[in-house]
């Protein structure tokens, strides 16, 4: 009968440690919750599509035409016409 009561001892021990780190586990749960970077969402607004204006797009910056070529262009519109 000894033998059942080692027995009945190290199951509590391992009961005791499986419920501590089971508290470990919750407390890192809750760190880590509590660490996380909260978005502040108003409305429908979509933040990817924040800024963005319905209707034709202006032109990039590199594919303006440059002075030379506006002016260029403006005189043959105005002896053609």
């Amino acid at each position: 009968m000894a033998n059942k009561s080692r027995a009945t001892f190290a199951k509590r021990q391992r009961e005791i440690a499986r419920q501590e780190r089971a508290r470990e586990k919750a407390q890192k749960r809750v760190a880590r919750k509590d660490g996380k970077i909260k978005l502040e969402r108003g409305g429908n607004d979509d933040p990817d599509l924040a800024g963005i204006v319905p209707g034709p797009q202006p032109l990039p910056y590199e594919l303006l035409p440059d002075d030379a070529a506006l002016e260029e262009a403006e005189e043959e519109a105005s002896e053609e016409g």
